[in-house]
């Protein structure tokens, strides 16, 4: 089984720039797409399906233009789960599920910490999911969550540890939860294959940042560690330019 997973800052806008294309080039049995800004009645939903993804499962925010996150797929889901049953959550369309035989394969987006405002809501959003998928794995214990965590979780992770240690994102509080999250029982599957610094999956738009490689890796595909030796790959996908993101792929038998 291979997964992508790929915050696409607007479904409409990737798909302007090639996203269609690359997506059947790439050929993953299942896509997870965060941040797709768009309704299911507003995206060319018939394009997908003409590439072989006739399963498709959206969730979008309340808030137009905003958030969202899909799963594609070659073949039907068992049971799709959209959102966790927490308002706050699933007004902004952050949370949904899919699950083939026994594995449950999670589209996420973690809220940002882009003002002191936003700040105190993600640390909420985290500490409550943190709940929900503890809960979660008494039932669906083969867990793959995929998303953009908005969390760099050490210093080979940012491009400037240094300067970025009291923005969000980079927070020692930040990394400490998500650091805490693994060691419940996930494994960082790039980091399961790579060791190696200078790997990225978000760019600023300013200052060259992308083609000057100076990002931060805050897309992850976590899987509960029960799924250890069915994890054949993992890369992070530089080259495909239709966000400020960059995929991420995870095989598993």
């Amino acid at each position: 089984m291979r997964i992508i997973s790929y915050n696409v800052n607007g479904v409409r806008a990737a798909i302007n720039k090639g996203l269609i294309q690359w997506l059947q080039a790439a050929n993953p049995d299942i896509l997870c797409l965060q941040e797709i800004k768009a309704t299911p009645d507003q995206v060319p939903l018939i394009e997908f399906e003409n590439i072989g993804y006739k399963h498709h499962y959206w969730y979008p925010a309340q808030k137009k233009g905003y958030s969202g996150v899909a799963i594609l797929s070659k073949t039907p889901a068992d049971h799709v789960e959209y959102g966790t049953g927490i308002e706050y959550m699933d007004f902004e369309g952050r949370n949904l599920r899919a699950d083939f035989g026994d594995l449950s394969v999670m589209s996420f987006y973690m809220p940002s910490g882009t003002n002191a405002l936003r700040i105190p809501h993600k640390f909420m959003y985290m500490a409550d999911f943190a709940h929900y998928v503890e809960d979660l794995r008494k039932s669906r214990p083969n867990l793959i969550l995929c998303g953009d965590y908005n969390i760099c979780h050490e210093a080979i992770d940012i491009h400037d540890p240094k300067r970025n240690a009291k923005v969000s994102g980079f927070l020692p509080e930040e990394r400490a939860w998500l650091d805490t999250f693994m060691k419940s029982g996930f494994i960082d599957t790039f980091r399961h294959f790579n060791k190696e610094p200078h790997h990225y999956t978000w760019w600023s738009n300013f200052g060259n940042a992308r083609a000057n490689n100076k990002g931060w890796r805050i897309d992850y595909a976590l899987v509960s560690d029960t799924l250890e030796n069915r994890i054949t790959r993992a890369a992070i996908l530089p080259d495909a330019r239709h966000s400020d993101h960059c995929p991420v792929l995870l095989e598993l038998e």
